[in-house]
């Protein structure tokens, strides 16, 4: 299992607004039922299978072109732990265990 962050940003939309494409781009997530993840005020983390992820990414990816923007920059960080289960819970848990 993997947790993902990702950022995606489109451009050339002629408006500072952004939420109108998040908005876009988290409906293709809500259908990924195999997949948790958490909105951010700056990008949005997803747990579970790394391809998975990938795939339903580039469908993220492709959403604000399909409004109308004329360029997309997507950035993506990638934490893939395989000595054990990797979860967002557990990586909040295993600082917060520390305070």
């Amino acid at each position: 299992m993997s947790v993902v962050e990702v950022t995606i940003v489109p451009l050339g939309t002629g408006s500072p607004s952004v939420s109108q494409y998040v908005a876009g781009c988290h409906k293709i997530l809500e259908q990924a039922t195999d997949l948790n993840y958490q909105l951010t005020p700056m990008s949005t983390i997803i747990e579970g299978d790394l391809n998975r992820i990938l795939e339903v990414i580039r469908q993220m990816h492709d959403t604000p072109f399909a409004a109308g923007a004329q360029r997309v920059s997507t950035t993506i960080r990638i934490d893939d732990r395989r000595d054990k289960e990797l979860t967002m819970a557990g990586k909040i848990k295993a600082v917060t265990d520390k305070l």
